[in-house]
C-alpha cells in the first residue's frame, strides 16, 4: 500500500497545486483556457505519438489487455443505452444530461493513468499503458461524439457532423499515427522523436495542473444523483469488471496492475471541452469530474493495492 500511495500522492499533489494556482497566481480563466488548448492540440498528441510508437510490446499481452479494457467499456456502454429512459426519468435528465452521464461513466483521465503507470511500473508500465491509450482513446472519443451528436442540445448534424468531429479529434489521429509507426516499424529521425518527447513530458504536468484548476469545489456540497451514479460506475464498476476480465484471461503482474490503473482513474476533463462544443450538459459534467477526482484519491489506492496483493 505504501508503494501505491507513493505513486499516487505526487499526482494528486499536482492536481491540488492546479487548484491553488487558479485561486492565487493564475486566477484568470483565459490563462487556463490557453493551457488547456496547448495541451489538447499539441502537447498530449505528441505524448501519444511518442509513447505508442516507441512502446516495446514484446512482453505485453496486447490482446488480453485490450479485451479487458474494452470489455468493461462495452458492458457499461450497453447498459447505459438499454437503461437510457429509466436513467433520464429517474434522474430528471434531458438529452444533454444523458450525454454527460455517458461521458462521466466511460471516459478515462489519460494524464493520471500515464503518470501513475510510470511511477508504479516504470518502462514496463508505460508499455502496457500505451496499449490502453491506443485502444481506449479512439473508442471512447468515438462513443462520446456519437452520443453527443444524437442527444446533445440541438443535435441535428447527423452522421456527417459526427464523422467530422471524430476526424478533427487530435487524440484519435495521434493514436493512429503512433500505432502505424510502431506496427510498420517506420523509421523516424531521432531528433524528431526527441522533439516530441520533450513536448510530451510537458503535457503530463500541465495536464494535471489544468485538471486541478478545473475543479469546482463548490460542487462537492450537494452533488446531483447523476454525479453519484457516474462516480459509482466509473470508479468502482468499470475497474472491477476490467480486472475480472483480465484475471479470467490470465493477466498477472504489470499487465493486470496497469489495467487496474487505467480503468480506475476518474473521467477525462477533455469531455468537458467536447460537451461545450457539441451541446452536452457541461456544468453537470464539470461537477462529475470534480467529485470523481476527489473520490479517486481514495478509491484508486484501494483498487490498485488489492490488485498488487492479488498479483503478489
Amino acid at each position: 500500500m505504501t508503494g501505491v500511495l507513493g505513486a499516487l500522492v505526487p499526482v494528486f499533489l499536482i492536481i491540488a497545486l492546479g487548484q491553488i494556482l487558479k485561486r492565487s497566481l493564475l486566477p484568470e480563466d483565459s490563462h487556463w483556457v490557453a493551457l488547456e488548448r496547448l495541451t489538447y492540440f499539441i502537447l498530449f498528441p505528441a505524448l501519444l505519438i511518442v509513447s505508442i510508437s516507441r512502446a516495446e510490446l514484446g512482453n505485453v499481452k496486447v490482446l488480453q489487455v485490450s479485451v479487458s479494457l474494452l470489455g468493461a467499456i462495452a458492458l457499461f456502454s450497453a447498459l447505459l443505452v438499454v437503461m437510457r429512459e429509466p436513467i433520464c426519468r429517474g434522474l430528471r435528465l434531458m438529452g444533454p444530461g444523458y450525454t454527460s452521464v455517458v461521458q462521466g461513466s466511460l471516459r478515462w483521465n489519460s494524464y493520471i493513468a500515464l503518470a501513475v503507470s510510470g511511477s508504479l511500473a516504470g518502462t514496463a508500465g508505460l508499455a502496457v499503458a500505451a496499449v490502453g491509450l491506443a485502444v481506449m482513446i479512439p473508442t471512447l472519443n468515438t462513443i462520446s461524439v456519437a452520443v453527443l451528436a444524437r442527444h446533445g442540445e440541438g443535435a441535428a448534424g447527423g452522421n456527417r457532423a459526427m464523422l467530422i468531429q471524430i476526424m478533427r479529434n487530435p487524440f484519435i489521429w495521434s493514436c493512429a499515427l503512433g500505432g502505424l509507426i510502431n506496427l510498420l516499424h517506420i523509421h523516424v529521425p531521432a531528433v524528431i522523436f526527441d522533439f516530441g518527447d520533450i513536448l510530451g513530458r510537458a503535457s503530463l504536468a500541465l495536464g494535471l495542473l489544468v485538471v486541478g484548476a478545473g475543479l469546482r469545489l463548490a460542487d462537492l456540497r450537494r452533488p446531483r444523483g447523476a454525479t453519484w451514479l457516474t462516480s459509482a460506475v466509473k470508479l468502482i464498476g468499470v475497474p472491477l469488471v476490467a480486472i475480472l476480465i483480465g484475471s479470467m484471461l490470465g493477466l498477472t503482474d504489470v499487465d493486470l496492475l496497469i489495467v487496474a490503473v487505467a480503468s480506475s482513474v476518474p473521467s477525462a476533463p477533455n469531455g468537458y471541452v467536447l460537451a461545450r462544443q457539441m451541446g452536452g450538459d457541461a456544468p453537470l459534467l464539470a461537477q462529475m469530474l470534480t467529485v470523481q477526482t476527489v473520490l479517486a484519491a481514495a478509491t484508486m489506492p484501494a483498487i490498485i493495492a488489492a490488485v498488487s496483493h492479488l498479483g503478489g
